[in-house]
């Protein structure tokens, strides 16, 4: 979830007229002949859902017909990915995550659809990477002290996330795999409790998005110790990332990508492509996105299929190997 001050300026960029975001014209000629629905398998007020609002008040504006974003909550962002994967309409698409897209099928054996044969990847859109932070009373201020300190203290450190397969549990069970160490992972229902408990010393640890920490990090209330991504952050530009800490490989980034049910045509899903990244690129949605921590990637099909086989074979690889099931 993003913090507040980042989600009203995401929410002002979504207020923009359509027109002012580009200009264009139907490319698909008599495509939609109806309103499109946008599902979001997550509440108002989400990254996905923010993200998702941007890019629908843009095809509302160039494609001739709304766009109606479409919020169906429910089993950590499954629910409504099966809704997308099973629309027969040809007019629905979904803005989902890296759960539901390349976790799920790892996680839950009886998951009610596939993503590789029911699902057509339209457009890898925003990406964020994640930052690890702990308390205070944590005796270290290097990645290698961590580590360090959980090698010698087995049962001393404890991290939050917002559960079993989420972005940041797998970033620490990679992490826990690759520098030998223990942590005992402690779930939350959302990462507002995972930090107040953190910062409370409740818990030792929580890797998650610069936007749900900054404040915490510039008030000296967690110390952060390396960051996720391939080139530092820019808000935080003192902390190393995982390479330069000596883990090479091991860059992982939380996710949303634009989705169509599999029957959805390919002219009809390089349009959506297209005006995605047009929606996306503009001066104030990317200005917006980036103050919330995100990178905006608008990709192609090609490339957003390319992105998604390679995180389901990357993390269902290591939820094997560790055995972690859905809590």
């Amino acid at each position: 979830m993003l913090h507040r001050r980042s989600l009203l300026a995401l929410g002002a960029a979504a207020a923009l007229p359509g027109a002012a975001l580009a200009q264009g014209s139907n490319a698909a000629g008599h495509w939609p002949d109806r309103p499109l629905r946008m599902v979001v398998p997550f509440p108002p007020g989400s990254t996905p859902d923010i993200v998702a609002r941007i890019i629908a008040q843009h095809y509302s504006a160039v494609l001739g017909q709304p766009c109606v974003a479409d919020n169906r909550v429910g089993a950590g962002g499954n629910l409504g990915t099966d809704a997308v994967a099973k629309a027969a309409d040809g007019h629905t698409i979904g803005l989902t995550i890296n759960g539901p897209l390349a976790t799920a099928p790892a996680l839950y054996p009886s998951l009610p659809y596939d993503p590789q044969k029911d699902l057509a990847p339209v457009s890898l859109v925003a990406r964020a990477g994640q930052v690890l932070v702990v308390h205070p009373s944590v005796p270290a201020k290097t990645l290698e002290e961590f580590v360090a300190y959980g090698r010698a203290n087995p049962t001393a450190l404890t991290f939050g996330s917002v559960g079993a397969g989420s972005g940041g549990h797998l970033a620490m069970e990679d992490l826990k795999a690759r520098g030998g160490f223990q942590a005992e992972h402690v779930p939350y229902r959302g990462f507002p409790q995972a930090v107040l408990d953190l910062v409370a010393g409740r818990i030792s640890a929580v890797f998650l998005t610069i936007a749900g920490i900054l404040p915490q990090i510039r008030e000296g209330q967690v110390h952060p110790l390396v960051v996720t991504t391939e080139a530092r952050l820019p808000q935080i530009p003192e902390v190393p990332t995982l390479a330069e800490a000596g883990f090479p490989g091991a860059a992982s980034y939380a996710w949303n990508a634009l989705v169509a049910p599999a029957s959805m045509p390919g002219d009809r899903i390089a349009l959506l492509a297209r005006e995605a990244k047009v929606a996306l690129t503009a001066p104030q949605g990317q200005k917006a996105l980036q103050t919330a921590g995100f990178e905006v990637v608008g990709s192609s099909p090609a490339e957003c299929a390319a992105f998604i086989q390679a995180e389901t074979a990357r993390w269902g690889a290591l939820i094997k190997q560790l055995g972690i099931t859905a809590e």
